[in-house]
């Protein structure tokens, strides 16, 4: 439970989602990293260049500063890693489960957030841009690849969505691994084994 906990930590140092944008134009792709705390790209003027992609099609300027997910999901991160811990260390297999249900809650609660975040940028166009194709959206997946005009958007889980994902499984082996040893440290086994 203690190295589940530790693993949240993990989300400050890797991304958690990536995004890929490829054309014929960009055959490398343009990729931006989604992290806990912040928005980057595979280069110094990525954010810039998707900006301006976007701009041709009406499509809001990508401005992290401006997003307040990024501000509190690190708050949240921390506060689940010292819980985690602190359960870790009162050893109590109903505060196990309640962290795993916490952040399965929280895990669902992201990938909807993450999934309007998409919906807002994709949808809500500028009806003075450059490019007007009706009846087009431009939300990339929350979870795959889609074709958007000439661009492949390939969007999947980073490292950090990695470790986040090995961090629940630990914590509900933990909760399991707790429960057979309760249960071969009961008095009926105790005895059994006298």
């Amino acid at each position: 439970m203690g190295i589940a906990a530790l693993l949240l930590l993990s989300l400050f140092a890797t991304p958690l989602w990536r995004i890929t944008l490829e054309a014929p134009q960009y055959p490398d792709g343009i990729t931006m990293y989604i992290w806990v705390n912040k928005i980057t790209g595979d280069t110094d003027y990525t954010l810039q260049n998707i900006n301006i992609l976007n701009h041709y099609v009406g499509m809001k300027y990508i401005e992290p500063d401006s997003i307040p997910e990024l501000t509190y999901f690190p708050y949240i991160i921390m506060g689940m890693t010292i819980i985690g811990l602190l359960f870790s260390f009162i050893g109590n297999r109903k505060l196990v489960l309640t962290w795993v249900l916490t952040m399965v809650v929280l895990g669902v609660l992201g990938i909807y957030d993450f999934y309007l975040w998409e919906y807002d940028y994709g949808h809500n166009l500028d009806p003075n841009a450059p490019i007007k194709v009706p009846g087009m959206a431009y939300q990339p997946p929350v979870f795959g690849s889609k074709m958007l005009l000439n661009f492949n958007a390939i969007s999947y889980p980073y490292w950090g969505g990695l470790f986040l994902g090995i961090s629940m499984v630990l914590a509900t082996i933990s909760f399991f691994i707790s429960g057979k040893k309760k249960e071969n440290q009961s008095p009926q086994n105790l005895a059994l084994q006298v």
